[in-house]
């Protein structure tokens, strides 16, 4: 019987806790060619959805929760339960794409079943179809989400973005992986014992980084629009860039990808808070930024192996190279104060927790208003290849992730093939200008290849007058 971490458990408690959330991470295959029939679709996909347990598994939850909750094996596992049919009214352009995405993530998986659904959407232009992929986030993170929808394509790539990962280039943490959760006192002080010895060695340094992320926690954001209380409706938008527009900008500046992504999603809110009428200060964006902790080893495990980042992004600054630089600064100083490392630690220990005490806690703190955190950014890295599913292409895949915990705005990165996308799933009454976030990303982007370009013609100007002299 394989029981869930606290942190996988966690989302589940979490949902419970608040009716207007949907605690379900997606991703929208956009396909090419003819849409197959459904006898075909539903063969292939009851097949390659075995490949994966927690496909054909359910939820468990224990009497008085005094365990996680574990999976079982669903007996009556039907492929018909998962993967039903929708069509797009026309003329079925990216805003039409975008509600039914809305529509369709707001609502919650039923867990008398495994957690996912496949929506089949017929009516897109140019011949086109869609896969939308929803699965709960207690089954995974989204390494391990990406993985599964790959698994259910027609070959899984050779080459993805998960190899340039932090984690995947370390060893293994000694207290990474799953703990054996007991109400017996002694197994789980053991436990924490085990694992603060195992992390001694960097226990000033984790210390200082929990120093920091705690005092991150305890500190309110500027009062703005950009956090409350969530309904029940979502809304939903896309932005697209070329991945070699941020490579351009990456090298000119120094910077990493990640760096020039929240560099432009700064950019963006800045220009929501000002067509709100709102002045944007040095503390209105604190972001929850999740940072992958998943080693080479278990880069095929369907789980949840994240910590955690919470710097606040300069939405104050007008200049777009100033703020790449300080979100560069600001990121680099998190990760060598041990911030990401105390937070790892910290989701580590939970585990040797009685499962009843953390899961009272996570329900009291999800009622709890929250003002430290505005938004959550995160970056997930896709396949290098174009997928195929049933020897049609995916030409571009969408991440969309859930909002909750007064987070009205959450933005999730996906890296696939030559593009960068940002997926925003927003509350519905909250952010009406969605669209506009989106299309303020590009222009983020846009403002930084500009000035690398002028940059890079500056440099070689004053290249050639060097050599002529």
């Amino acid at each position: 019987m394989e029981q869930l971490t606290t942190m996988e458990a966690s989302f589940l408690e979490a949902e419970d806790a608040d009716r207007h959330v949907s605690l379900a991470i997606g991703a929208l295959a956009i396909i090419d060619g003819p849409i197959p029939g459904r006898e075909e679709l539903l063969a292939a996909l009851s097949e390659r959805v075995r490949a994966v347990p927690r496909f054909t598994q359910v939820v468990r939850k224990h009497p008085l929760e005094y365990a996680a909750p574990h999976w079982v094996d669903d007996a009556n596992f039907d492929i018909t339960h998962h993967v039903r049919w929708a069509a797009l009214p026309q003329p079925g352009d990216d805003a039409v794409v975008f509600r039914i995405i809305a529509d369709l993530m707001e609502h919650r998986l039923d867990r008398d079943h495994p957690l996912w659904e496949c929506w089949v959407i017929e009516g897109l232009p140019d011949g086109r179809w869609a896969a939308l992929i929803k699965i709960h986030h207690c089954i995974a993170d989204g390494i391990a989400a990406m993985r599964m929808l790959a698994n259910i394509a027609d070959a899984w790539p050779a080459e993805t973005y998960a190899s340039e990962i932090r984690a995947a280039k370390q060893a293994p943490s000694p207290i990474a992986g799953r703990s054996g959760l007991s109400l017996n006192p002694l197994t789980w002080a053991g436990g924490i014992w085990r694992a603060s010895v195992a992390t001694t060695g960097a226990a000033a340094h984790a210390a200082r980084g929990a120093a920091e992320f705690v005092a991150g926690l305890l500190t309110p954001a500027a009062g703005s629009s950009l956090y409350g209380s969530v309904s029940n409706m979502r809304r939903y938008s896309a932005a697209r860039v070329s991945l070699k527009d941020v490579d351009i900008v990456c090298q000119v500046f120094g910077v990493t990808l990640n760096d020039v992504a929240l560099a432009a999603i700064t950019d963006s809110f800045r220009g929501v808070l000002m067509r709100r009428g709102e002045k944007p200060r040095r503390n209105s964006l604190p972001t929850l930024i999740p940072v992958s902790v998943r080693s080479p080893d278990a880069m095929n495990r369907t789980d949840i192996r994240v910590s955690a980042m919470l710097p606040s992004l300069p939405v104050e600054l007008d200049d777009p190279v100033k703020r790449l630089r300080l979100v560069h600064a600001r990121l680099a100083r998190l990760k060598s104060s041990g911030e990401r490392q105390a937070a790892s630690a910290f989701v580590t220990l939970t585990n040797y927790v009685p499962f009843a005490v953390s899961a009272w806690t996570v329900r009291l703190l999800t009622r709890l208003p929250q003002r430290s955190v505005v938004t959550l950014a995160t970056n997930v890295p896709g396949p290098r290849h174009r997928l195929h599913v049933l020897g049609r292409p995916v030409e571009q895949l969408l991440p969309i992730p859930p909002i909750a915990m007064h987070l009205r705005t959450v933005v999730s990165m996906l890296s696939y093939v030559d593009e960068l996308v940002f997926g925003i799933t927003a509350d519905y009454d909250a952010t009406p200008d969605v669209d506009e976030l989106a299309r303020g990303i590009e222009l983020g982007v846009a403002r930084l290849l500009s000035r690398a370009l002028a940059r890079q013609q500056t440099g070689a100007k004053q290249g050639g007058r060097a050599a002529s002299v």
